[in-house]
Order: structure tokens, then sequence, then C-alpha cells
């Protein structure tokens, strides 16, 4: 079962070409969702007025290997193990989901237009990678919604409260979700597989189709404001923040993490 490509005994009864299409769509959505919520939100605007503001506040003009250096560890530290988390637990969720998303889209991607059908055989692999990436996503988003997010661990409301500031996480989940149970009922033979894939469809659509309205461009203007604030640091502009101390005021117990009990 997990090695094998769902996407291709899917084509047994739905065209590949009508699945290359949806997941064609799913990208134009993500593309033209982040291109509106740039424009709306004006975020081009103030990324690029801040770098004007930091051009003239700067106190030193740093090299090259500095510059590379910088961002170097910015990638390391911010994009690839989201430092910014001190909560090692909030931390290893957002882990677990963004690098399961990352192996469940390119999978997704590949198998849909590299391997459409049986008649091309699909590499073991993918489909493995496909199904790690999905329970990923289901392990880093359900241990944060039910036992990591703050209006659940800390102010004590039901992880069944939902508002609009949750679509992402929520329809992200959901996706992946579906795709799990339409993958296996489909390969033990079940009948409701079409259910499945339906509500797989669905979820999946909302997610992609909802960019301009959730946290989805959220992935892509994260790493462009962590690269802008080291940068900043390292000219000595430092954001307008004063420069920092050499031994910064410790309050209350920061080892100790706040929950409703």
């Amino acid at each position: 079962m997990f090695e094998i490509n769902p996407f291709a005994e899917l084509a047994v009864t739905v065209p590949a070409g009508i699945m290359q299409g949806f997941v064609t769509v799913m990208i134009a959505l993500v593309a033209g969702g982040t291109i509106f919520d740039i424009i709306h939100k004006g975020s081009a605007k103030y990324f690029f007025q801040r770098w004007s503001r930091e051009k003239g506040l700067k106190q030193r003009d740093p090299g090259f290997d500095e510059k590379i250096a910088s961002v170097a560890k910015t990638t390391a530290h911010d994009v690839l193990t989201s430092g910014e988390f001190c909560n090692f637990k909030r931390r290893l969720a957002h882990l677990l989901t963004m690098y399961g998303f990352i192996a469940y889209a390119v999978a997704t991607a590949v198998m849909v237009f590299s391997y459409p059908t049986k008649d091309i055989a699909t590499p073991a692999y993918w489909p493995q990678i496909w199904w790690l990436g999905s329970a990923m996503v289901c392990a880093g988003g359900y241990w944060f919604w039910f036992f990591i997010r703050v209006d659940v661990a800390a102010e004590g409301n039901s992880p069944f409260r939902v508002m609009r500031a949750d679509l992402f996480v929520v329809s992200l989940i959901l996706s992946t979700t579906f795709a799990l149970i339409w993958a296996y009922s489909q390969a033990v033979g079940a009948s409701y597989s079409f259910a499945a894939l339906a509500l797989y469809l669905i979820a999946t659509t909302v997610l992609f189709g909802s960019v301009p309205w959730s946290k989805f461009s959220h992935m892509f203007f994260k790493p462009a404001a962590a690269y802008q604030k080291n940068l900043a640091h390292l000219n000595g502009g430092r954001n307008h923040l004063p420069a920092p101390v050499d031994k910064p005021a410790t309050l209350g117990k920061p080892e100790r993490h706040g929950h409703n009990y």
C-alpha cells in the first residue's frame, strides 16, 4: 500500500489530465492569492519602505562576506529550523508540519505529472514520501491544535473553537487527513473511497483557494522579514531599536510556560 501511487490508481476512473489540471489550478490559486495578498495588504510596499528607511539609519556598510554569513545564519536558524520558537514542543510541531507539507506537496506534484498512470512505473520512494509527509503534517498539526495552541493550553478554551484565523491550519490538517483516508480506502477497495476523495478535494480547494484570507502566504513573508531584520542588525540600523545590553533583565520565570488548569 505504501509503495502504490494513489493517483495512478485513480487514473483508472479519472483521466490523468483532469488530475493534472486540478493541481495546476491549485498552484495558480496560491500564486494569485499571494499576489493579491501582497497588493491588498501592502506587504511589498511595507518591505520596500522599511528597506529604504534602514538605508538611512545604517551606521556601517558590511562587507559581502558578512552579508553572505548573515543570510546563511538566517537560513539555518530562522528558515530551516524555525529558531524563533523558544518552546521546543511548539518548534517541533511546526517543523513536523512544515517539512511534512513540503514532502507531501512535492511528492503529489511528481506523481501526478511524471507518473500519472499505471503504464508508467512509479518509484516506490515517491508514494512512501507522500505517505510520510501526510502523516507528519497530521502529527504536527493535531499536536499543535489540541495541546499547544495558546488559547487552548494557556487560556483554557475548547480545542474545537474555530475562528477565521484558523482557516489555514484547519484546512491543511483536514486536507492531509482525508488524503490518507482516501489513499487507504482506495488501496483496500473500501466503498467509501469516493466519499473520502470528495472530502479530500474540498479540503484541498479550501486550503489553496483561501490564501488571501488565511495565513498561507505567511510562509513566504516570514523568511523575508527574518532576512531584512538580520541585515538591519548587521549594518547597525536595528530597526529603530536600542542597542543590546550586556545582561538583559530577567522578569518572572522564563523556564516555566503558562498553562490553564
